[in-house]
């Protein structure tokens, strides 16, 4: 099977990168999978700094060993379907895979380029490929005001043509319920699957409880920062945690948000020099495995949610507990994937460092949440997650092999005996039967759930 996945892909600071790499690596462990991933033109990125405020750059970085990478398009380009397209046509790959979400090819500041990026998977499906949609938003759970959008009104316009753009693609995979519920039922789309983002390792790595609290109680905030993942709730929590729990240590990681270049950076100037707390700056995917491991709690502390949270997945991943703000994107993740999650009211300082008192102060609280959210991320691994995608799209390969032999019987002018039963062109039962098939391939505990 030839896929292109049209993604952001490392080492591109942009959203999701990341995401499209585990994706990629898992791709690449199938022997009859030939992947080429189209890709952003690698650039130079001011919201994304190191430790000590560099700014990621484009030059020194090398494409990662290993991957068929083609960079075709460019982010903030109106050209981007053109672009894509042109590509695709040179790959013809059997299903165009395109891992999105509504910011992937421009910023809301340059609303045409983002509408035009979002148009491509509808043009590849009128160019005659299968198109399926990884979307990992969508704009009516965003709070606009905590995201800092203006123009709210006109902004969610053209958000819902983009949606209803995004929809003509053959298939959209969304990863929360109440997202599937709301294109189903706003939109009335039926071809909406709900899936799982899934942890990034192929087999998730057991705890290492002598890694945690030795010496200190570590707790991780990792994210784009800016937008509505913001640090002051969490900034005014954390000396109440330090006065009840000595040993405790915050760790600041992640990117800014590319329209938030410099947030991080001046939150870290405005911490007093005594408290604990270390800011890390972008972090290199290697370096991820052993941030985790040391880590006793991953905290989200957002004003807002748009969408399953990776680093939610990334702690079941690694077995720790997590503490975020409670919204009802993130209640439905953890009741959806069995999460261990304490949640706290949001903007409430106090509330939040409650939740991380609790769990510091108690190891046998700490352990069982640790040990049911490893045990979630078993279930949800990645090689789990695209094995179920590869699945639907075999599907929707040979339910596309019989319409052709259904379409070239069709169209015929010869006459022919009757062909014998066991070799009848494909009927209406054909397709109901492949369609039956379609909730085995789902490996999952709740329903509606589709392969994906």
């Amino acid at each position: 099977m030839k896929i292109c996945l049209v993604a952001t892909f490392p080492p591109s600071g942009r959203q999701l990168n990341e995401y499209a790499f585990y994706i990629a690596r898992e791709l690449q462990r199938h022997p009859d999978v030939e992947l080429t991933i189209l890709s952003d033109e690698l650039t130079n990125y001011e919201f994304a700094t190191d430790k000590e405020g560099r700014p990621l750059s484009a030059n020194p970085q090398a494409e990662l060993p290993g991957f068929n990478v083609n960079r075709c398009w460019r982010f903030g380009s109106v050209r981007n379907p053109m672009r894509l397209l042109k590509a695709i046509r040179k790959f013809d790959p059997d299903v165009v895979w395109f891992n999105l979400v509504f910011s992937t090819f421009a910023t809301p500041a340059n609303p045409v380029a983002a509408f035009a990026g979002l148009s491509a998977p509808a043009l590849t499906r009128a160019a005659g490929y299968f198109t399926h949609i990884t979307l990992h938003h969508i704009i009516e759970h965003v709070d606009f005001a905590a995201a800092g959008v203006r123009r709210e009104r006109l902004f969610r316009l053209g958000t819902d043509l983009a949606t209803r753009a995004l929809l003509r693609a053959n298939s959209v995979s969304v990863l929360l319920p109440g997202y599937h519920r709301t294109l189903t039922e706003k939109y009335a789309a039926r071809n909406v699957l709900l899936g799982t983002h899934g942890t990034f390792a192929s087999a998730p790595t057991p705890p290492d409880f002598s890694r945690r609290g030795n010496p200190h109680k570590r707790i991780l905030a990792i994210g784009h920062w800016g937008t509505y993942k913001r640090l002051e709730t969490l900034m005014a929590a954390f000396p109440l945690v330090v006065e009840k729990v000595p040993q405790a240590k915050l760790m600041v990681a992640g990117a800014n948000h590319h329209t938030c270049a410099g947030y991080w950076e001046s939150i870290r100037a405005a911490q007093p020099n005594h408290l604990p707390i270390e800011f890390l700056g972008y972090v290199p995917e290697e370096d991820i495995p052993d941030l985790y491991q040391s880590t006793s709690i991953v905290v989200m502390p957002y004003d807002s949610a748009t969408g399953s949270s990776g680093p939610a997945h990334q702690a079941c991943e690694f077995g720790i507990p997590i503490v975020c703000a409670d919204l009802p994107d993130f209640r439905g993740m953890a009741d959806d994937e069995n999460m261990a999650i304490r949640f706290h009211r949001v903007g409430d300082a106090e509330h939040l460092a409650e939740q991380l008192i609790a769990i510091l102060q108690s190891p046998k609280l700490e352990r069982q949440m640790a040990e049911q959210n490893f045990s979630a991320g078993v279930e949800m691994n990645m090689s789990h997650v695209v094995g179920n995608y590869l699945r639907w799209f075999e599907l929707n390969r040979h339910k596309r092999s019989l319409a052709g032999t259904r379409d070239q019987a069709a169209l015929s002018v010869q006459p022919r005996p009757a062909p014998p039963a066991a070799h009848a062109a494909p009927s209406a039962a054909h397709y109901a039967a492949l369609d039956h098939l379609a909730p085995q391939f789902a490996g999952s505990k709740s329903e509606p759930r589709d392969p994906c």
